[in-house]
């Protein structure tokens, strides 16, 4: 499934670029997060909890960063989970920054397979569970950039 999700961010766009590549701080902006442990070379280990139409997921995995060009203010992401039960997501993200007047337009194109119950629920609920945690996770941006 191909999701895309866009958000602007009040700050300016070296700022945010610090921010959203620097993986343990970021993360405490990910509604749901509940830890981040480094692991070397680019990688990170997490737990997230989340709840998704009635179905509601702990997912353990590892997010790694396997591109990144600062002059362009893009980078690709390599994120994998699973729920214990034979369930899980992995996605492949392309995070891109931009100007965008006084902000930075955050914009996030994912590539993601859903496994298990979660896919269940549909490419509908689905998408909009993403579009309210990237609301979110913007707005948690906003407040960590102060």
């Amino acid at each position: 499934m191909k999701l895309e999700q866009r958000a602007t961010v009040p700050a300016p766009r070296e700022r945010v670029w610090d921010l959203v590549m620097d993986v343990p701080r970021v993360a405490r902006c990910v509604p749901g997060m509940i830890a981040v442990e480094p692991l070397g070379d680019d990688r990170h280990r997490g737990t997230l909890r989340v709840k998704v139409g009635p179905i509601k997921l702990t997912l353990e995995g590892v997010v790694a960063i396997v591109a990144r060009d600062p002059a362009n203010g893009s980078a690709t992401m390599r994120a994998e989970g699973s729920d214990g039960s034979g369930g899980g997501v992995r996605a492949l993200l392309d995070l891109r920054l931009a100007d965008a007047g006084a902000g930075t337009e955050l914009r996030v194109t994912s590539d993601v397979q859903v496994l298990g119950r979660i896919g269940e629920l549909g490419q509908f609920v689905i998408k909009r569970k993403a579009d309210q945690l990237m609301s979110e996770f913007a707005a948690n941006l906003a407040k960590e950039l102060g």
